[in-house]
């Protein structure tokens, strides 16, 4: 997979890229990123790339003339661009999954105050991490280059994966290790049975407690199995 990101700060993506997981599969060709400068691409002589915005109003805006010539010559008929903005759908797992299947995503990270609307027209999806704003895109496309790296083939073992927060519509159960006890706190007795029947409903049962009670909204609509119900009915009554 291949990650191009538009950017008018490309040394702020250097750390991240550059330690950990991301590094490891850089490393081993199994995700390739490029950063490029937008203000590479401005017709301006002083490399500028913002203006005020018509109709008035605070702040400046990053012009579409530079990033619209940049996406010009980095996209191809594999690419799947995605503008990151406060007005997108809101990214999930889901979308990581989504978005780690594409052979070439683009990233456009806005700034100032926004960025021209007529880029919109050009883009696939634009897409938000949250309902907050920050000061531009550079960290919402971290979190999104992030979130789909770990997910490529390679980069970590699959059953990684498979009990993760929102991979099964709950938030993971938590989780312990060495040492047992830690000033009388101590590991739940269960996990220390070797029961594997056993752990695995008291695993599921915490992840239903802690989604109930932290993110009661992604029980929604959920297709509650009879197992989940009966813990749940559990959980109610202690």
């Amino acid at each position: 997979m291949k990650i191009s990101i538009l950017t008018l700060f490309p040394e702020m993506f250097e750390s991240v890229f550059n330690t950990s997981i991301i590094k490891r599969a850089i490393d081993n060709n199994l995700v390739d990123i490029e950063c490029i400068n937008i203000r590479d691409f401005t017709n301006d002589k002083h490399s500028h790339v913002d203006d005020t915005p018509f109709g008035g109003g605070k702040g400046m805006l990053i012009q579409c003339q530079p990033v619209l010539d940049a996406l010009s010559i980095i996209r191809t008929k594999d690419s799947h661009v995605i503008l990151m903005s406060p007005v997108g759908i809101k990214f999930n797992q889901k979308y990581a999954r989504k978005f780690s299947n594409y052979k070439h995503l683009i990233i456009i990270c806005g700034h100032y105050e926004g960025i021209d609307a007529r880029v919109y027209k050009y883009v696939d999806e634009l897409v938000s991490i949250g309902d907050y704003i920050l000061t531009g895109g550079e960290l919402g496309a971290m979190v999104i280059s992030d979130a789909i790296i770990r997910l490529q083939t390679g980069v970590i073992e699959e059953e990684s994966h498979q009990d993760e927060s929102f991979e099964n519509g709950l938030l993971e159960y938590p989780q312990y290790t060495k040492p047992q006890d830690y000033n009388g706190d101590l590991v739940p007795e269960v996990l220390l049975s070797g029961h594997h029947e056993n752990i695995r409903k008291y695993r599921l049962k915490e992840s239903l407690r802690l989604t109930k009670n932290n993110r009661p909204d992604l029980l929604i609509g959920r297709a509650f199995t009879d197992e989940e119900l009966a813990l749940l009915d559990e959980i109610e009554n202690e």
